[in-house]
């Protein structure tokens, strides 16, 4: 079943250091949308997988579990941000 844009954005954006809001309208209707709705899809993914992990206990009380979350995160923060679709500011360096 397919995500509506909407939903796809629908998260915390006050955790993100970098969020903008015009920015992500302008990459899901351009030339890269679908590859940013995929990565919003993924965000939210990972948003579901880490909180099972955190409601089933799995590691919270280890600091190596605790580091692992936090970097997972980040990475679905990059996600979000765009910043990992074609030409996006973490691949312009690439």
């Amino acid at each position: 079943m397919a995500i509506s844009d909407e939903q796809l954005l629908n998260f915390d954006k006050e955790r993100l250091s970098h969020w903008d809001e015009g920015r992500a309208e302008h990459t899901l209707t351009g030339e890269h949308g679908a590859i940013y709705r995929n990565h919003l899809e993924i965000a939210h993914w990972i948003d579901s997988w880490v909180e099972n992990m955190e409601r089933n206990d799995v590691g919270r009380h280890n600091p190596e579990q605790t580091g692992f979350v936090k970097g997972v995160r980040e990475i679905a923060a990059n996600l979000r941000q765009g910043d990992l679709v074609p030409n996006g500011i973490l691949l312009q360096d690439s």
